[in-house]
């Protein structure tokens, strides 16, 4: 048992999503099937179904230890099956930050970063592309027993000396943040895993939610990833505070240094965990309902979120209330009000982001397409409207319109010499353009800033080379949107001479910004400087190492950020030329055929009442064509503008 709200969004946005994909589906198959495709839009639409088919929703639950941060992902997610999964005990759970997801490629299984990782200064992206770095142990998923042994790993932890601890960032001791006591032994208990992977076949994780277990400020504050890649990225996340506990200072530095940087609060919840603790037995429900209120009101003024941000629940309680399908204390643990809220901002995040990459791709070729088969149902006007003219005409009107046809069509082909010149331009400007984002260049100056740092081992040299890194990236992006402008107003140009002088379809340029990987890319900056500034206050071997650490991390970040912005500029540049290269070879056709008949009516005149025939034929397929096109389209962008909640379908 469970509030529908959650679940029934999250099948909605996945049928919306797999609807979606039919209709592009059809829309190729139909391209296909009218010999309107061509290999630019057939390689766009597959890549545009594949993005569609590893479409993934992450949330993420940010918590210091023992908030029950785990014990909330099992009531909200993983509650069908009537069992606790995650481990949720007393004191320290989950040690390691933890992804929940599911991969139909691999086993049940769960997936482990040994910690002695750590002491290196590759970050966990690059242990992902190499499965023999890690540990393995395999479930029974049908078995809760085996399920429950395998994620129990996750708690593990090991003895280390305090070198060693101190080495992987996760000892301090003149920090109370980063300090435990010691063991009898004079060791210190660290994390036995730097990173666990768990792969489980769930309902929720089969249709592409990814849910992100965080272990408080130590494990953000030591695994740059988590700064620079999971929480910027997530879609949702969930800061787990505890009532008993109230808003602490380490809760306050992991909200405004990491969840609510730069004041953004689209898509952060803030849950007030365990307030079954407030239920006294010798209060009324008024009573402990204002007291819950004032602490609501206490977390909002500390972390300066709005109060409705803030929802009050009892996670245990929701657990056991759904295992046990009791309503009443369902309702008293207020579990549904947290699932209604993560389902909003999760869902309607997702698909606003899904329908706006979609819409961009889509709205560009179908109006590609209706222009290919608007200019041809015009030509095939023009050509009716120039056969109707000579019934009853002699030969010299036939032949004079046969000459200017000819003449037509010299003076396009001389028109060809100019857009071959343009393609030239067209293919220097796009070079000059992946020059200045290409990948080899980037990985050669993170390689030289990297040399730079093992050189410089002190302060002042590693921020010379890391600033000129962040220089040199914000230098190529400026040039990247200089080019992108740049061919942008030349196709403008083209696009217009070809209507004007040849009364081709009049097409608009789709439009392209580099501004959104430039932000991405002083993101990372204002990041980097803002966590680096605290680890250079003490520059010992491990802080440098741990510095090194994080520029591996955000390094790896800038190359997938050049790396996307290379496919997306590739797509966009094929979008740019693609509909030019279709419609001169379709206004090539035309005037061939034209040419053509008006040929075989110059030799025999009985044939022009054959060719009117024809060519109302042809007038009637392109029509037959643009109307099927249309509906094509309005269904796509109706489905792109459909809203997926249930509480929206509900209130409709």
């Amino acid at each position: 048992m469970s509030n529908p709200s959650l679940a029934s969004d999250f099948e909605a946005y996945s049928q919306w999503r797999g609807n979606l994909s039919d209709h592009i589906a059809d829309y190729r198959q139909w391209l296909n099937q009218e010999d309107l495709n061509d290999s630019q839009r057939d390689l766009r639409l597959q890549q545009l179904l594949d993005r569609l088919a590893e479409d993934k929703l992450h949330v993420a639950f940010i918590a210091e230890f023992s908030r029950g941060k785990s014990e909330l992902i099992n009531a909200i997610f993983l509650s069908d099956l009537k069992q606790r999964l995650l481990p949720s005990t007393a004191g320290r759970t989950t040690m390691c930050p933890t992804e929940l997801l599911y991969n139909p490629a691999k086993p049940a299984q769960v997936e482990l970063l040994p910690i002695e990782t750590r002491g290196t200064s590759a970050p966990v992206s690059e242990y992902r592309s190499y499965p023999e770095e890690w540990t393995s142990i395999l479930m029974d998923a049908s078995s809760v027993d085996s399920v429950r042994a395998a994620m129990s790993e996750v708690c593990r932890v090991k003895p280390v000396s305090v070198e060693e601890a101190t080495r992987y960032g996760l000892y301090d001791p003149e920090s109370a943040d980063f300090s435990a006591p010691l063991n009898d032994d004079g060791t210190v208990s660290v994390p036995a895993w730097r990173h666990a992977i768990i792969n489980f076949p769930h309902p929720f994780l089969e249709k592409g939610l990814v849910v992100y277990d965080t272990p408080g400020l130590n494990a953000i504050g030591t695994e740059p990833e988590l700064t620079y890649s999971l929480l910027p990225n997530a879609h949702a996340v969930l800061f787990v505070l505890a009532a008993d506990a109230g808003v602490t200072k380490s809760d306050i530095q992991v909200w405004r240094e990491h969840i609510n940087l730069r004041g953004t609060q689209k898509g952060r919840l803030v849950a007030l965990n365990k307030i079954d603790g407030l239920w006294d037995a010798l209060k009324t429900e008024d009573q402990i309902n204002a007291e819950i209120d004032k602490q609501v009101k206490s977390c909002s003024d500390m972390l300066g979120i709005e109060s409705r941000n803030v929802f009050p629940v009892s996670a245990q309680k929701g657990l056991q209330a759904k295992i046990q399908d009791d309503d009443a204390l369902l309702a008293r643990s207020r579990l549904a009000d947290l699932e209604k809220a993560l389902s909003e901002e999760l869902i309607a995040s997702k698909q606003e982001l899904v329908r706006d990459q979609t819409e961009a791709e889509l709205t560009d070729m179908l109006d590609s397409s209706r222009a290919l088969l608007q200019g041809r149902y015009d030509n095939i006007e023009e050509q009716l409207n120039e056969l109707r003219g000579l019934q009853g005409k002699n030969q010299d009107v036939v032949e004079n319109i046969m000459v200017k046809i000819a003449q037509d069509k010299e003076t396009f082909e001389r028109g060809l010499q100019h857009f071959q010149a343009l393609r030239s331009v067209f293919s220097q400007q796009s070079v000059q353009l992946f020059n200045a984002i290409g990948t080899d260049t980037m990985k050669a100056e993170i390689l030289r800033v990297r040399e730079k740092m093992v050189q410089s081992r002190f302060t002042k040299g590693i921020r010379e080379a890391m600033n000129k890194f962040f220089r040199d990236v914000d230098n190529n992006m400026v040039k990247a949107s200089a080019q992108v402008d740049e061919i942008n107003h030349m196709m403008e140009a083209m696009y217009r001479k070809l209507s004007t002088d040849h009364g081709m379809a009049r097409y608009t340029v789709p439009t392209f910004s580099m501004l959104r990987y430039h932000k991405e890319l002083q993101r990372l900056e204002a990041a980097y400087n803002q966590q680096i500034n605290n680890l250079f206050t003490l520059l010992t071997t491990e802080q440098y190492l741990l510095t090194t650490r994080f520029f591996e991390t955000v390094a790896n970040r800038v190359v997938k950020v050049f790396e996307i912005a290379n496919g997306e500029v590739e797509g966009w540049l094929r979008a740019v030329m693609s509909p030019m290269e279709s419609q001169i070879r379709e206004h090539q056709m035309q005037l061939r055929r034209r040419l053509e008949s008006v040929k075989r009516i110059h030799k025999a005149a009985d044939t022009l009442d054959d060719r009117i025939s024809e060519l109302l034929q042809m007038q009637g397929e392109a029509r037959r064509q643009l109307t099927e096109l249309d509906q094509a389209t309005t269904c796509i962008r109706d489905l792109l503008n459909d809203q997926v909640t249930a509480s929206q379908a509900l209130a409709a």
